[in-house]
Formats: structure tokens, sequence, C-alpha cells
């Protein structure tokens, strides 16, 4: 007999380093089962799941064991020797992607490790921390979203981490969901997964596909500092694991309601302070909308063979039926209906102990439909019926099958095959109107229009294609060895996206119709030129107009494939390493298939992390990663860089406007073609794909760096701190100013008048570029732009954080957590997209287009959040009853300025108020201050009847209980000392006010 160290401390740490499977991998569909058992000759541990999956392994020399890559379960997990079960360890469950410790000690501090047979053991508490784990992680199980009073997207689910924000309301995925920002980035940056596949949107990245709420099994949300295994996010991670069948049969069946008596009145949108309507007039109507939706949702689980073959399946129909008032200058009242049915099946087949199939399917549809009426803003009356509205259908087919075989005890093989197909039908309004789409009424001349726009009420603005589909597949190879201390992984992760006939057209006579107003004497555009509205009959007063053509239609695909190695090392017991290296490569084609977009050269992506275990005994850690991320261009960049799109504006003057909102007396206004002009070059001609995009193009990548710290205050507290820096290092965009390109040439001795110089160029905005002109009779020549020869300033997008949290883990009576951060996003571009003014066109924002659109842009960015408070959790306060809570409390967005350049208010670049000035003065990014604070708190009671066994719950959840309605943005376009634009300054949205979900649900 011999005396021992502290045996919990000691058992822990080693159970730490058994755990060589190392991080916490993130988009992870699996957990693992790790510990110590004092060694001795024949030892294994018996691992035996709810799923009928059973695993014995061998107790090394040290003590220790681990048993990787374990579906989500409920495990038993026992001790045995010499071919004894001597010891139990029942009910353990498991958190995706992390160890979950399960160690065995001797009873009384001391024993003989050789006379282990016939001692009792007792079990030791399980530690609050993963010490084995790098990434910043938060997971949600779905026991915490059954309790938790949130809206039932995965992006609601999202919000929870620090970190995660609501994106742009204008911003929404195929489904019609509002969309994420982590840590700054813009909302096209992130990654979705379910089941390990990736089904981020291949066309924008505007979201993904996801599964119906009650099919989820844990959501986890990685916002930086994941392994090597995962990559083509910047921004953030929402991994999704489904549901599966165990050896009992599980049934349930859920009702919900949000009625419209629950419902506050929406605020209205009032006219800005520079509009001359009278102070307090409407400009959109919302306290008149009313919605009322109902949810019906079931499932079904169990085993269709007994520890051999397991199903489950969930449906879930989600109906909304409402309406919404147009603007004034679209004033219709909409009555639509939304359908958005879900269906999620999976099948489990333990072939042998050491080999098992999973089959999934996911199928997601969006529809929506609804009809128009006139409505008076005079008298707030509904009139006649004025045709449909648009009729959209987005629907989602998803099949992933995933193999995994453990080889030996060291060598784990996972295969995962997944396609994905989405078809986005939509079918124009039937207005029965002729004539073009009318927009700007609110600018008419109203000298001509007897003080009221007249419009002609055709709503039919820009058509889709109703044959527009895509597709995706994914084939993800792992391999994982343990030697030694070592864990070893390698593997490749490949994906292939179409996207067929994809684009947009406008619809009614082919043409749009918008009218301006602007300062009489500025040229409407100085590039391309277009001349003053004043010197021509009508405009003296800075009225004008303009007709507007606009096509795309292609088929485009996207080529990524990327390799890695990580080796995660327990150096000691209580340090982790985890030494990670990817290597991705992009290729984009054009609609004749060749690329235009070609980064297969090695892209480095080293992924360092490490994890100490301070006292040894999984009660502190410190952690850090520091991590490089590249980003692929989607398949929509082609649509506006390689295909041939039409995006022109023909300017005139009028003197008259008749009965159908046409104007009359039309004068057309000198234009550089003599027509009409594109600001982007974009006059229906296919470029030649090596002139698309620069020679020397590099993919946006970001680089970043984490340091944080987790301590258990007791049993049942955890507190910690997290630092966080991201630097942008790359970006792609359009740069259009082919000027500079063609000054360029000419310094290096080109002969300009025998070179094609296109107009954008997609590139790497902040560094130099070398663009491929194409020479008259064949062949191209290579000209260097440089930054200073553009003018630009250097790329920037830096972001910084500090997270503090408290945590109490569910102990059967509460849980609760608390998390503050506090944050700067500051820079000269937000990312692919901009919020400030909704464009959404990927990679072909208006930013670097021309030096002086960049010019006074470095601040505060869109999505930047200064503070952030959330607290949320759960109480049983008494058998049957049970509430819970989710506060968020955030400053408000940034606000900015926007006008026309210089201190004379001039147009260089061609796009009117959209210079980083306001009226004539520097105006950067977040320099006019901040939108309004907000404190949403959302509340949820549920009753289970103890007379029902607790199958049947009655809950109701209130949202934005106290209806705080904060302005979210406001429009910072300003127009010109001049001529200020009536708009600038409105309010564009309010937070969603009160309302109310009424539910009962039966699990059996």
């Amino acid at each position: 007999m011999h005396s021992r160290p502290n045996l919990r401390r000691t058992l822990l740490c080693a159970a730490v380093a058994a755990s060589l499977s190392g991080v916490a991998f993130g988009q992870a569909t699996t957990g693992r089962i790790a510990g110590q058992a004092p060694a001795t000759a024949g030892e294994t541990v018996l691992v035996e799941g709810s799923n009928g999956l059973v695993r014995e392994v061998t107790v090394d020399a040290r003590g220790r064991y681990s048993v990787e890559a374990l579906p989500l379960a409920t495990y038993k997990v026992s001790l045995k020797a010499n071919g004894q079960v001597v010891d139990t360890r029942d009910n353990v469950t498991l958190r995706v992607g992390a160890a979950t410790d399960v160690s065995f000690d001797a009873a009384g501090g001391t024993t003989d490790a050789q006379q282990l047979e016939g001692v009792t053991v007792s079990a030791t508490s399980l530690p609050k921390i993963d010490v084995a784990t790098v990434a910043s992680s938060t997971v949600i199980t779905a026991q915490d979203m059954a309790r938790l009073p949130l809206a039932r997207t995965a992006e609601a689910v999202a919000l929870l981490a620090p970190g995660a924000s609501p994106g742009a309301r204008g911003f929404k995925g195929a489904f019609g969901n509002r969309l994420v920002s982590f840590a700054g980035s813009s909302v096209t940056e992130n990654a979705y997964y379910i089941n390990g596949m990736n089904t981020t949107d291949p066309l924008s990245g505007f979201g993904g596909i996801t599964l119906p709420y009650g099919a989820v099994d844990q959501q986890e949300v990685l916002s930086g500092g994941y392994s090597a295994m995962y990559g083509r996010s910047d921004g953030g991670v929402i991994s999704q694991v489904g549901k599966r069948g165990s050896n009992e049969w599980h049934f349930g069946a859920q009702v919900l309601w949000e009625p419209d008596f629950a419902r506050a009145s929406a605020r209205n949108i009032k006219y800005g302070h520079n509009n001359p309507n009278p102070p307090g007039s409407i400009f959109l109507r919302n306290d008149d909308n009313h919605e009322h939706s109902s949810t019906i949702s079931a499932y079904a689980g169990g085993p269709l063979i007994k520890d051999k073959l397991y199903a489950f399946a969930a449906v879930e129909m989600e109906r909304s039926e409402g309406n919404t008032i147009g603007d004034v200058n679209h004033a219709y009242d909409t009555r639509y209906t939304y359908k958005d049915p879900k269906w999620y099946g999976k099948l489990d087949w333990n072939i042998n102990d050491s080999n098992i199939l999973e089959l999934t399917g996911v199928n997601q549809t969006h529809r929506s439909n609804g009809n128009k009426y006139a409505y008076d803003y005079d008298d707030n009356t509904i009139g006649d019926y004025a045709g449909t509205d648009y009729t959209y259908k987005t629907k989602a087919m998803m099949y992933v099958a995933k193999y995994t075989s453990y080889i030996t005890d060291d060598l784990t093989l996972t295969a995962l095959y997944g396609k994905s197909k989405l078809t986005y039908y939509n079918e124009p309004p039937g207005t029965g109107v002729t004539g073009p789409f009318i927009g700007g009424v609110n600018q008419q001349n109203p000298a001509l229009n007897g003080g009221s726009p007249i419009t002609n009420g055709q709503t039919l603005d820009t058509v889709d294609n109703p044959d527009h589909e895509s597709t995706n597949r994914n084939l993800r190879v792992d391999l994982n060895y343990k030697v030694g201390n070592h864990s070893i992984t390698a593997g490749i992760d490949n994906q292939d996206s179409h996207d067929i006939d994809d684009g947009t057209t406008i619809g009614g006579d082919g043409y749009e119709l918008w009218y301006g107003k602007q300062d009489p004497n500025l040229n409407i555009s100085d590039n391309p030129f277009v001349g003053k509205p004043g010197d021509y009959p009508g405009g003296e007063n800075g009225y004008y107009a303009y007709y507007r053509h606009y096509n795309t239609l292609a088929s485009v695909r996207v080529k990524q494939r990327a390799q890695y190695v990580m080796d995660d090392w327990q150096v000691t017991d209580r340090l982790l390493l985890s030494l990670g290296l990817r290597n991705d490569q992009f290729t984009n084609y054009n609609p004749e298939g060749k690329p235009y977009l070609k980064l297969t050269k090695p892209q480095w992506a080293p992924r360092l992390g490490f994890s100490w275990d301070v006292n040894g005994d999984s009660t502190m850690k410190i952690y850090g990663n520091a991590g490089r991320y590249f980003l692929a261009m989607p398949a929509s960049v082609a649509l506006r860089t390689s295909a041939g799109s039409l995006a022109v504006n023909q300017y005139f003057t009028y003197t008259g406007i008749d009965s159908h909102g046409l104007p009359t007396g039309i004068t057309y206004i000198a234009s550089q073609t003599g027509g009409g002009v594109s600001p982007n070059g974009e006059y229906g001609q296919a470029p030649d794909p090596r002139t698309v995009s620069s020679k020397n193009i590099k993919s946006e990548y970001q680089d970043e760096f984490i340091l944080g710290m987790d301590q258990q205050l007791n049993a049942d507290w955890v507190w910690g701190a997290k630092a966080t820096v991201r630097k942008l290092r790359n970006a792609l965009d359009d740069v259009c100013d082919n000027g500079a390109i063609s000054r360029a040439a000419a310094a290096q001795g080109a002969d300009i008048d025998t070179l094609t110089i296109g107009s954008c160029y997609l590139s790497n905005p902040g560094r130099a570029n070398v663009y491929q002109l194409k020479k008259d009779g064949g062949g191209y020549y290579n000209v260097t732009v440089t930054n200073d020869d553009f003018g630009f300033s250097h790329l920037k997008r830096n972001y910084y954080g500090l997270d503090l949290y408290l945590s109490h883990p569910f102990d059967g009576t509460w849980s609760g957590k608390v998390d503050y951060l506090f944050s700067r996003s500051y820079g000269n571009t937000e990312g692919q997209v901009r919020s400030d003014v909704n464009q959404g066109s990927v990679a072909a924002s208006r930013d670097w287009d021309y030096a002086t659109l960049m010019d006074y842009a470095n601040g505060y960015l869109a999505n930047d959040r200064k503070h952030q408070l959330k607290l949320y959790g759960s109480y049983q306060i008494a058998a049957e009853w049970m509430v819970s809570a989710n506060l968020t409390v955030q400053s408000g967005l940034p606000k900015s300025c926007l006008g026309r350049y210089g201190a004379n208010e001039s147009d260089p670049s061609g796009y009117g108020s959209y210079y980083h000035f306001c009226f004539g003065e520097p105006s950067a990014y977040g320099a006019k201050g901040r939108q309004p604070w907000e404190e949403l708190l959302d509340v949820n009671v549920e009753y289970r009847p103890l007379w029902a066994d607790r199958k049947l719950a009655f809950n109701v959840s209130v949202f934005n209980l106290l209806n705080q309605q904060r302005a979210e943005s406001t429009n910072p376009v300003s127009g010109s000392s001049g001529s200020v634009n009536d708009g600038y300054g409105q309010v564009n949205s309010y937070t969603t006010p009160r309302y109310a979900r009424l539910g009962v649900a039966y699990d059996f």
C-alpha cells in the first residue's frame, strides 16, 4: 500500500490526457468518452449506447482510455477487470465535439490496483470545464431549446452565442429567415452544417438549409478557433446535429399558435425631418398590419431492429397569414400567406460493433403568395382588388450518407457524402396593369402632378427566372490515428456548387422609370458623364428622370477542394497542443465552363491552439488559438462579373406628367455615350474570362487570435473571460476605375489604342493588382496597378472583443448564464455586402469601385456593437411549473451620412450621394452617432401536470415583453446642400413589437 496524491485531481488530468482526439472539432457530429481507471492487467472499458452501439477498449498501462467518434446518445460505461464488470456509470450524455470524462476511482483513497476485483468504487463529480477544447464554441441542446423562449430558427438560437447579433433586416436567407453577423463580419461569411454536411447557400452565402426545430439534438455555434478540419467561413458557424432513434420508441407532437390579438401594434415609420411633408406625416403605416401563425409538429423514433437498425422522423408545418401595408409610394394592402413545411428523417445502421452507417434526409420549403388591394393613405381605407402579389416557392432537398469504421481502437475512418438541390420558383404578380414600374414618385415635380404623386399602379419590378435551381455536393474523408501522446487526423473536404439558369430581368414593359431630384447646377454624374438637369427644359429646379434597363441570366459553378492534417498532442497531463494545417483551393467558372477565378495554388491556413489545465483537476484552464480562414466566392459573383450583365440608365428632363405617371415633354440629357450609361460598364457584353479578374488575385482571408480562461468557482458556478482579435487581411470586390488602369498601362509603355480595357475587374482592393488587357490581333498585355495608382487607402476591417461570462448549469432546479461583450468593429469595408444601404450584391458592392468612394470611409462599421449583455436561464419554481427568460441588452448600430463628393459636392464616379461626405464635409462610417440602445426581454412559462406524468406540457412565451420598439437603422443617403434627400435620416425599421406564442406538447 502506498499513499497517493489527490485522486480526483489525478484522474481528471489523466482523463484529459486520454482524450487524444483533441479539440472540440467545429461542425462535428459526435462526442467522445475518456477517462482514467486504476491500471491493472486485463482491464477494459465497455461502452453501451441507447442507440445499440457497443464498444470495448483497453485501458493502457497508465490507466488511460478513450472511445472516439461516438454518435450523440445516452451511454452506460462499465469498467471490467478480467472480463468481470466491477463498476458502472450510467446515463452518460455527450456534448457534440467534446470529451466527456468518465473516470473510475477506488474507494477509501487507497487501493491495490492489482486487487481490483470486489472493490467497491464510487463516482467522481464530472468537471464543468472541458480542458480538451480550444475552440470558441457554444452548444445549445434540445433541452435548452425546449426550455428557453426562442424563435424557432437556427439563427435565433445562434444569437445566444457571444458576439452574434442580428444582421440587417433587409438581408434574408432563401427561406425568409433573418441572418446573423458574428464578430462584425458580414452575414454572407458564415457556414451552415447539418449532420456534418455543408448546407450553406451556394448562391450568395445568405444562410443555409436548417432542421425542423424539434428535430435538433444539439446546435453548436462557433465564433472562432475551430480546427483545420473545417474552413470556408470567416464569420461564424452554425452546425446542427439531428436526433436519432434509440432502443426505445418515443413519439411526440406539438401545436403552437401566435394569435394576432396578442401582437402589439407596430410603430409607423414617419417621414424624416428633411421631407417637405408636414412633420409627423406617415411614410409607412405599420399599425394596421396584422398576422397570426400556427405550427404543428410531430416526431417518432425507435428501433426497427433492436441494437441494429434505428429510425427517427420529424415533420413540421408552419403557416402564417396576415396583411402588410406598403409605403405611400406603393400604397397597397397586401394580404399574404406563408407556408413553411419541413421534414427530417434519419436511419442508423450498426453494421457491427466496428462499423456504422448513417443516412439523413432533409426537406425544407418556403412558399408565399398574396393579393393586393388599393390603400388610401388620406383616409386609411382599403379599396378594390388590384392584383396578385409575387408567388415564391423555394424548396430544398438534401441527402447525406456517413460511414464510420472503428478499424482498431487507435484508428478511425469517417467518410461523408451529401447532395442538396434547391429550386427557386417565382411567379410575377398578376396586376392587370400595363406600363413600367415607376420608382421615386415622391420626387416627381409637384408643379406637374398637382402636388400628389401620380403612378400607374404597376407593382411588377424585377422578375427572377422561374426555372432557377442550384445543386451542391460535399465529400469528406477523415482518418484519425492515435499513437502515444499524439492524435493525428488527415483528410479531404471537397465541395461542388452549380447555379443553374440564374437570372433577373425587368418586368412590366421591360424597363423601369425612376424620378429623381438634385441640385440643378451639378452634373448627375461626372464619370460616366451625365450633364446638369438645369441645362434642359423642366430641369430648372433639379427634377429629372431616367429609364433603367437590367438583365442577368447564366449557369455557373464553383469547385472547392481542401486537404488538411492536424495533430492533437498531449504534451503533458496538463498541456494540450492542437497543431493543424489546411490547404484550400477554389475555382469559379463562367457560363461557358471556363475559369474566371482560379485560386488553386496552395493557400495555407495554419490553426494553432493550446489548452492548459492549470490546477490539473479541470477546475481552471487557460487556452488560446491563432488561425487563418479562407473564404471562396459564391456562385452568384459570376452574374455581375463574367456573365455579360446589363445595367444601364438613360437620363432626361420632362415638362409634364400624364395620368399614368409617365413623363411628357422629354429632353434627353447629354451623356458620355450619347445615350444610356452604366457606372460599372455593364452594357451586356460577355467578357473574356481572362480579363474578368486580376491575374494575381488572392482569396479573401482573415487572421484570428484568441486568448481565454475558464474557472470553476465551485461545483455549481463557472466563470470565464476571452479576448478576440480578428483582422481581415484580404478581400475581393469589383474595381471599376478603368481610367486609372489606362494611365498605369500608358506609364508602363503600353500602346493604349491597341488594348481593350474593361469596365470592372474582380480585384484585391488595397493591394497591387495585375490586369490582363486584351491586345488587338490577339494576346494580352499585363499591367500592374498599385494602390497608389488607384488612390486607394489600404483595406481595413479589424475587430476586437473582450467577453466575460458567469454560468450555472441546469441542476434540476435552475440554470443561468450572463455574458457581457465589449467589442469594436472598425475599418473601411464591412465585407462582401453593405448593411448600411442594404446592398446585397456579393463582392460587387459600391466599395472600391473608385477611390473617391473610399475617401474618409474609415470608421465604425455597420455591424459594430460596442456593448452586448445577454442573460438567459430557467427556474423550476415547483414540480409542475418552470419559468424561463432571455434578456438581450445591446448598444445601437452606428449611424452614417453619405452624400456627394467633396466641398463642391460633385459626383466624380457617377454614384450620386454615396460618398463619405455629408453636405461637403468628410463623414466616415459611424460618424453620426448611434441608434438607440435595445433592451429586449423574452419570457416563457411552462406547466407540466403530474397527473399526466409530466409528458403533457402547456406553455406561453412572450417575446419583447416590454414592447420596446427602437429604431434599428436609418437612411444614410443625404443628397447635397442644395437638394437634401427627402428620406435622409428616416427610420428604415424598428425592432419587432411584442407578440405571444401559446403551445401544447405531448411526449411519450
